[in-house]
């Protein structure tokens, strides 16, 4: 007799927030920050981080749970995983990416169905605010921000380091990028290389900080420009990561279109995001990245690894290929 279908996996997803909120508060909170200096017990533990004692085991037990601390004769200490990118002391950190999803995407994503419905974004525009316009707007905030995407993306830009047939080129230019981490992987593996980031003025003195703290000055440059309205850098190499699903699909198509008229001949566009596999059945993270621009912008959204090969190709690429790079990140790779 075949056993009835069980409700575990159907539950366990639709309660998924709260673990998520879980996570995002011990963030908010600072317990990696805190147990990165040395492990707790529940009592030390929660008079650190100011919170009430009715639920504090809850909470840390919870973490523990959830695989993201552990827990020794009643000390609790943060695991390898939220050691290296939940401490805000490490310049792997990650938490700003999370910090702003606990202050921002969280409640926006309760408005989800509206955003299904009306195919408009969710975000501060509902109200005629402005992140991104507020976010650049504070040089405190947008370095943090900076920061966070910098280590979030740091497994794709050294795999993108290593991947790539570097050894062929002399100059790389990273459009849209926000701190350098994928020129200063680049810069680090390949002493050949020169170029840069491209990306709007706000970002320059934060990219050119991180530049100098690996004492790449004398290789690596930051040229200012909106990449709508002015010309890409020429090169050999230009990459953009994470920013083709920010847009609608005509304004994909001419930032690819950019990216081909300022490439020397025989060089290459390296395309990275969070591909959605060609089948659209298994890359979860890269379709709720797509809904998430619903949620954010009023045109953008994801795409497969065959949508990017047929961009390129339109634009005038040719020897077109994906290659997968590290969790849900792939990069597209033309050649001019």
């Amino acid at each position: 007799m075949t056993p009835a279908p069980s409700p575990e996996k159907i539950m366990q997803l639709g309660m998924a927030f709260w673990g998520s909120k879980t996570l995002l508060s011990a963030v908010e909170l600072e317990v990696f920050t805190t147990l990165a200096h040395q492990p707790l017990d529940a009592t030390a533990l929660q008079t650190t981080l100011g919170v009430h004692p009715r639920s504090a085991r809850d909470f840390f037990d919870a973490l523990v749970a959830l695989g993201l601390l552990s827990r020794e004769n009643g000390f609790y200490a943060n695991t390898a995983e939220t050691d290296l990118y939940l401490d805000k002391a490490k310049p792997s950190y990650i938490g700003g990416f999370l910090e702003m999803a606990n202050a921002r995407l969280y409640r926006f994503w309760g408005s989800l169905t509206e955003g299904l419905k009306t195919g408009l974004p969710q975000n501060e525009a509902k109200e005629g605010g402005d992140f991104f316009g507020t976010l650049y707007a504070d040089p405190d905030k947008l370095k943090n921000f900076l920061q966070s995407m910098t280590g979030l993306s740091m497994g794709a830009s050294k795999a993108i380091a290593q991947q790539f047939p570097w050894k062929q080129y002399q100059t790389f230019f990273d459009i849209g990028a926000a701190q350098g981490g994928l020129v200063v992987q680049v810069a680090l593996a390949h002493p050949h290389i020169h170029g840069g980031g491209f990306d709007l003025p706000a970002p320059r003195p934060i990219f050119e900080e991180y530049v100098q703290s690996f004492n790449l000055s004398h290789r690596l440059k930051f040229i200012s420009g909106n990449f709508f309205e002015d010309p890409f850098p020429k090169a050999d190499v230009l990459s953009m990561g994470h920013i083709l699903h920010d847009w609608n699909l005509e304004e994909k198509k001419l930032l690819i279109a950019k990216a081909y008229d300022a490439l020397s001949d025989g060089g290459a566009l390296i395309v990275f995001e969070s591909l959605i596999d060609d089948e659209r059945r298994t890359n979860a993270f890269g379709l709720l990245m797509s809904l998430n621009m619903l949620i954010e912008l009023p045109g953008g959204f994801d795409y497969t690894g065959a949508d990017c090969i047929n961009w390129l190709k339109e634009a005038g690429f040719r020897e077109i290929r994906v290659e997968h790079l590290i969790g849900p990140d792939s990069m597209v790779i033309g050649i001019k």
